[in-house]
């Protein structure tokens, strides 16, 4: 499945297979895997928080574990819709524009995780306006599950030997297989640590310590300050996409500028949601 070789005090990432398993007509691929062991893990841990009420007001969480699984459908529409057409619009419009149909081979790569947050976005107010409850409560709990998406979605990146980092002479860079004969930062292990790993500790320390669902819109702003600024630091060693390069200036990307406005929105998420503290119950809903 794959074959790893020291040369010149460099890893040589030389392949891994995308597919995981081939029976057949069954096909497996780790991308599929992965979006699979997120979404599952993420869901599992929400659960778990949502019956704990002592970390919610006196009345607990205004949602119910049933509520949470009912959305999960909605959650997996967002995440998979929302990602590929993020990616499409954001980053290669142009190729889908002349090739629609590979719109629909997500198996091959290719996911926005910023097209994927603004659908997720709008299905948590639809399914909270639909229950009658704050969508404030239902944005913490998804951002900080979402961390198990964004960590297992980042080693998929890594097997498929995609979105690599820049060029680089550090002893743990790859030469990968879709890369040239050039050793670069994996870039992608970089993310799945500080956006998966280290964010999902520092939002679970404001969770389980600090009691800061206690405060509707606070963990979903520190998330969103928090996966913004991850992202923006690594995406200096993340080589950007070769038909969009850098802009503005020749150092910006495409991921910065995504990036960019979501630490202002969640300053302001974390600033106001002193402000949504409330009695609530499941006939209130709390803006």
């Amino acid at each position: 499945m794959s074959t790893l070789s020291y040369s010149q005090s460099l890893l040589q990432f030389l392949s891994i297979d995308p597919i995981l398993i081939e029976i057949g007509p069954i096909i497996i691929h780790w991308y599929g895997i992965s979006y699979m062991f997120g979404i599952l893990l993420g869901w599992f841990f929400a659960r778990q928080v949502v019956s704990r009420s002592s970390l919610w007001s006196p009345v607990g969480a205004p949602f119910t574990q049933i509520d949470l699984d009912d959305f999960m459908i909605w959650a997996i529409i967002g995440i998979i819709v929302g990602g590929r057409l993020g990616y499409v619009l954001f980053y290669n419009f142009g190729y889908y524009l002349m090739n629609p149909l590979d719109i629909f081979a997500i198996w091959c790569g290719g996911m926005s995780f910023h097209g994927g947050a603004l659908a997720s976005l709008l299905s948590m107010i639809l399914f909270s306006r639909q229950r009658s409850f704050s969508p404030f409560s239902l944005f913490d709990i998804m951002a900080v599950s979402s961390c198990f998406g964004l960590f297992f979605g980042r080693l998929a990146n890594f097997i498929n030997s995609e979105l690599w980092g820049r060029p680089s002479d550090v002893s743990w860079s790859f030469i990968f297989s879709t890369g040239g004969p050039v050793a670069r930062h994996p870039s992608q292990l970089y993310e799945a640590g500080l956006e998966g790993v280290v964010l999902f500790i520092i939002l679970s320390i404001l969770i389980f310590k600090f009691k800061k669902l206690v405060m509707p819109g606070f963990i979903s702003g520190a998330w969103g300050v928090g996966y913004s600024t991850a992202r923006i630091f690594i995406e200096f060693f993340r080589e950007p996409d070769a038909h969009i390069g850098y802009l503005a200036g020749g150092w910006i990307t495409m991921g910065m500028i995504l990036s960019f406005p979501m630490i202002p929105l969640g300053i302001w998420g974390m600033m106001s949601a002193k402000s949504r503290v409330v009695w609530h119950d499941r006939q209130n809903i709390v803006l």
